[in-house]
């Protein structure tokens, strides 16, 4: 059956209070989401993406404007063959950034209805079960009117714990490295020597040298207890630069969030340049092409912790072997606030440090369309 329909729209979602990275400020989310139609049924297929604090409506004009007339009357179930069209169609705009974004939306959402058109979850319909994944707490953002930084980390991890989980995840790169240091060292003692800290520069340090003395500090802060692993130090492009102080550092070095393809993957792992890989469906051309990463990683032993996106991720990590955990952001914290999107009896349950899987078809969750009309852009 071929494809009848493909629309975007561009929603943006405000951050209710300052919000800040090593390197910038959040105060909205732009998320795109696509819905995709074939000609033997009214159900549509549901992808979507995060495009950043702005950049929604660029991603939504490339899925609009040059991919929709691209899978127009196409077979619905080659969904290979629509990506690989997709990606010729748009060689000449880019293979990264808002195209490629673009195009990981549309992959999800024929992935999504070809598991609702079999009336399986997206993780039994590749090949998983759904069976609950393993997680950890994410956060650790600056939020000034949280007051004392290190106070502020202590009553977080306090409150992940209280949620079931003991595995968490913090920002460094923000502060001095002293003071970062010092948020280290909170989280660390909160634990109580249970679970794995990991630590997310956002890309803060701008050589190895400044990125090893920082990681240096902050192994002593851990004490011995250490840390799980030292995410994104370096400008993501700098790959010979992970790989030089993955070689300098016993923690493990984890990157790959915002690479793009199967080809910047290789470049990782050929270099050397990463123990973690943080594939993003959203990012890298969806399930298709998380699908080829994680076959490639599997084959070199690296595991995959894939990057925001649990709702979709739950189900591509219980589809793969080589998933250490899935990153998960609890909605009141507001930083990842896509499920305000979700209605509330669909949005992704939790229990003991593990996301489950939802058992209903495709992803498994619905959208609230008042909450969409109400965001769109």
């Amino acid at each position: 059956m071929k494809i009848t329909s493909v629309r975007a729209v561009a929603v943006r979602v405000p951050v209710k209070r300052p919000t800040r990275i090593s390197t910038r400020v959040l105060d909205k989310r732009d998320y795109v989401l696509v819905w995709v139609k074939r000609e033997d049924t009214e159900e549509e297929g549901i992808g979507y993406i995060y495009a950043g604090t702005s950049g929604g409506a660029v991603v939504a004009e490339a899925v609009n404007g040059m991919l929709a007339p691209t899978l127009l009357g196409r077979p619905a179930d080659d969904i290979v063959g629509a990506w690989d069209a997709m990606y010729q169609e748009t060689l000449l705009h880019g293979r990264r950034g808002a195209v490629m974004r673009a195009i990981s939306a549309v992959d999800i959402a024929l992935w999504d209805l070809s598991a609702k058109r079999a009336g399986l979850p997206l993780a039994v319909l590749l090949g998983g079960s759904a069976a609950s994944v393993p997680a950890y707490a994410s956060g650790g953002y600056y939020q000034p009117e949280e007051g004392n930084w290190a106070d502020a980390v202590t009553r977080e991890i306090a409150g992940n714990i209280e949620s079931g989980f003991t595995d968490h995840k913090i920002k460094v790169g923000g502060l001095a490295v002293t003071e970062d240091a010092a948020r280290v060292q909170a989280a660390v003692k909160t634990m109580e020597g249970r679970g794995r800290l990991a630590i997310d520069a956002n890309n803060a340090y701008r050589t190895v040298a400044e990125a090893e003395r920082a990681l240096r500090a902050f192994e002593e802060a851990a004490g011995d207890t250490g840390l799980w692993w030292y995410e994104e130090p370096l400008s993501p492009d700098d790959v010979h630069g992970h790989a030089r102080l993955r070689d300098r550092s016993r923690t493990p070095i984890a990157t790959g969030e915002i690479a793009a393809s199967r080809w910047e993957f290789r470049d990782l792992i050929e270099r050397g340049a990463a123990d973690i890989l943080q594939s993003d469906a959203g990012v890298m051309g969806g399930v298709t092409e998380f699908l080829r990463v994680a076959a490639a990683a599997a084959t070199f032993a690296l595991p995959i912790a894939p990057h925001w996106h649990a709702n979709l991720h739950a189900h591509l990590s219980a589809a793969i072997t080589n998933c250490m955990t899935v990153e998960h952001f609890a909605l009141e914290k507001d930083i990842y606030n896509f499920e305000l999107l979700v209605t509330p009896d669909t949005r992704l349950a939790v229990a003991e440090g593990h996301v489950l899987v939802p058992e209903r078809p495709g992803l498994g969750f619905d959208l609230q369309n008042d909450a969409v009309r109400r965001f769109a852009m």
